[in-house]
């Protein structure tokens, strides 16, 4: 395969179809948006949810209950896999993982997935880990603390 022989896959790529073209095109004049009106208008048309002024649908309703999202425990993740990167014997924890480039936004706390195998003997400190996670570890004669 050279450069000049790469060509997408048939029926992948599809052409823009170009409105207001003339009568012949069979979308000329209006362009598909009928006569006049706001969806007419250039920038016209509405936001989703609006109903022309009548009060929305998702404010009609009731909000009830509770949503536990807004004080969930949000963890940054890291699979074991991940952390073969490190050299035999080395304490990983947040500081060592965000040096490395695995992990950007700590979160509230970094939690360690069992993803993957780890073949190096670490000191992983974490603030959750997965149950696969700790024994794939411990088995790799490492340590999992919980910090």
């Amino acid at each position: 395969m050279k450069l000049h022989e790469l060509a997408p896959v048939e029926g992948s790529k599809k052409e823009h179809f170009r409105v207001g073209r003339g009568h012949g095109s069979g979308n000329g004049k209006t362009a598909g948006k009928g006569h006049k009106g706001q969806n007419a208008r250039s920038g016209g048309g509405v936001r989703p949810g609006f109903e022309g002024g009548q009060m929305p649908l998702y404010r009609r309703l009731p909000k009830r209950g509770f949503n536990n999202a807004r004080f969930a425990t949000n963890y940054a993740i890291v699979n074991v896999s991940d952390l073969d990167v490190f050299e035999d014997g080395a304490v990983v924890d947040a500081a060592a993982l965000v040096e490395s480039g695995l992990v950007n936004d700590q979160c509230d706390g970094i939690k360690i997935l069992g993803n993957g195998e780890i073949s190096k003997k670490l000191t992983v400190q974490a603030a959750a880990f997965s149950q696969s996670a700790k024994e794939k570890i411990e088995a790799a004669g490492g340590k999992a603390e919980v910090m």
